[in-house]
């Protein structure tokens, strides 16, 4: 079984964002990016079916800039066989990109596609529900843990209230959870051996699919700064300040 895992290359998580002077976006010029922390347990996790046997190639794909190598080398590092970089001129947004996974998927041909449930960067949760319907296949979400058994894959999702599990008849995509596993750190080795893995290149544009976004950004701003709390001494008090704010009438 060959297992497809998508990755995005995103501002590192232990940075704090940036917005743009003009208000356009976050700023992501001389900052650190690496790979979104979702999809490094989906990578994870299919080299882990890999090693258990029950896998027998990982692809990582990633959609972006030619800096996305960089995440794509880290997934080759971590075990993964072979990478797909398609390079876009601009952020897609996640129709666009489940459409590009969804030709991929074709030419592929995976029994799994496993990738992050959301991306740190914009937070859509979108791309694998989208991605699963394109292809007409069964999917999981937000997966804490993934046994195969054969052509079947039995998921343990987080749902509101506790756990749930769901069978799946492979093919199939699986959105995963942090609580998936542990990400490995590669070993030096194994960095300097991802270097010499295939890496192909290919443009968006390639695949002849609607890439127009359908989202207009008016304006990207801080999230606005907290004040602090203060101590009231009686019910009548709480009740006037909270007139005074505007809260209650």
């Amino acid at each position: 079984m060959k297992v497809l895992v998508p990755v995005k290359h995103v501002l590192d998580y232990n940075l704090r964002p940036l917005v743009k002077r003009d208000g356009t976006g976050v700023d992501l010029s001389n900052v650190k990016l690496s790979m979104n922390p979702f999809d490094e347990r989906a990578v994870e996790e299919a080299v882990r079916l890999k090693e258990a046997g029950k896998a027998t190639e990982v692809v990582a794909v990633s959609i972006g800039s030619v800096k996305a190598q960089d995440t794509l080398r880290m997934a080759l590092a971590m075990g993964a066989d072979r990478a797909i970089l398609v390079e876009a001129d601009k952020a897609l947004e996640p129709l666009a990109v489940a459409r590009i996974l969804k030709e991929i998927a074709n030419e592929e041909g995976p029994g799994l596609v496993i990738l992050g449930k959301q991306s740190i960067d914009n937070d859509a949760s979108q791309t694998g529900q989208m991605l699963a319907a394109m292809m007409d296949v069964p999917q999981a979400t937000n997966a804490s843990n993934v046994e195969i058994s054969g052509t079947v894959a039995t998921v343990t999702q987080e749902v509101d209230g506790g756990l749930g599990v769901v069978a799946l008849t492979l093919p199939a995509v699986v959105t995963t959870d942090l609580r998936l596993n542990a990400p490995r750190h590669p070993s030096m080795h194994n960095i300097v051996k991802a270097r010499s893995k295939p890496l192909t290149v290919r443009k968006a544009s390639d695949f002849g699919v609607d890439l127009e976004p359908r989202l207009d950004v008016i304006r990207v701003a801080e999230p606005v700064v907290r004040t602090g709390g203060f101590k009231v001494s009686s019910v009548d008090e709480l009740v006037a300040k909270l007139k005074e704010m505007g809260v209650a009438q």
